[in-house]
């Protein structure tokens, strides 16, 4: 006893007994990473039920923001079918990631072609939700994670409802709610096929590319959008709408 006893006053005894600056870091870590787990899973959840109020785009949008949440069933089918033909025609067949539009993008990125990406609507959905513009791997990962977490919580209704309502429709505006008053004076119950179709052309570079009045390159992609409609809507549309 009385040797535990001076084992213990000993100061290079309690010193090797402590904790190591290693293990003190990689404590703190962990509980970090089980932080963000926790709260990353609730944002979702929470989600899942309420209107995103606000997105990090949204607050640091320079010039102000207008937008309008409303509900999947007040935004019209040929919107809906729009964006899958113009962002992701394998929405409903995917579980939130297409290799093949990520390894073409790629290719022809590399190629020098038109600069293009390969994100479905649903890693879309998780970075304008969650996350900040821009690329790095870091960012990357965290999207990955994310859309991982809304393909399993929300599912795809969901999934297109919130992407809807938070996707840049043009500079400053939010949702295509806010879109379609701006550009068309009408709700977004009441677009057609060619309206929905000139709002999803320019989905990839909302700041840049004319809704009404569109020239060049945007026009064409959206008159390709408008005709693949009806392909849409008779096979690619069921998740959302089944």
């Amino acid at each position: 006893m009385d040797e535990d006893l001076l084992k213990l006053k000993n100061p290079e005894v309690r010193r090797a007994r402590q904790p190591g600056v290693l293990h003190r870091v990689g404590w703190l870590l962990a509980r970090l990473v089980a932080a963000f787990l926790f709260l990353s899973v609730a944002m979702v959840v929470i989600y899942r039920f309420v209107p995103v109020p606000v997105t990090l785009t949204m607050i640091f949008d320079p010039g102000g923001i207008t937008k309008t949440w409303v509900p999947l069933s007040a935004i019209d089918r040929n919107m809906v079918d729009a964006a899958i033909a113009g962002e992701d025609g394998k929405f409903c067949e995917h579980s939130g990631f297409d290799q093949d539009a990520i390894l073409k993008a790629w290719e022809r990125n590399r190629e020098g072609g038109r600069i293009r990406g390969g994100s479905t609507i649903s890693q879309q959905t998780a970075k304008n939700v969650f996350l900040w513009q821009g690329g790095g791997y870091f960012r990357k990962a965290l999207e990955a994670w994310f859309t991982v977490l809304i393909e399993t919580i929300w599912g795809k209704r969901r999934i297109m409802e919130v992407y809807l309502n938070v996707a840049e429709t043009g500079i400053g505006t939010y949702g295509v709610e806010a879109g379609a008053q701006r550009y068309y004076k009408k709700p977004a119950a009441k677009l057609s096929r060619v309206e929905a179709a000139r709002i999803a052309a320019a989905f990839p570079q909302p700041k840049v590319r004319a809704v009404t009045g569109a020239t060049g390159f945007t026009r064409r992609h959206g008159n390709v959008i408008a005709k693949r409609v009806t392909t849409v809507r008779a096979d690619y549309d069921t998740c959302v709408y089944q």
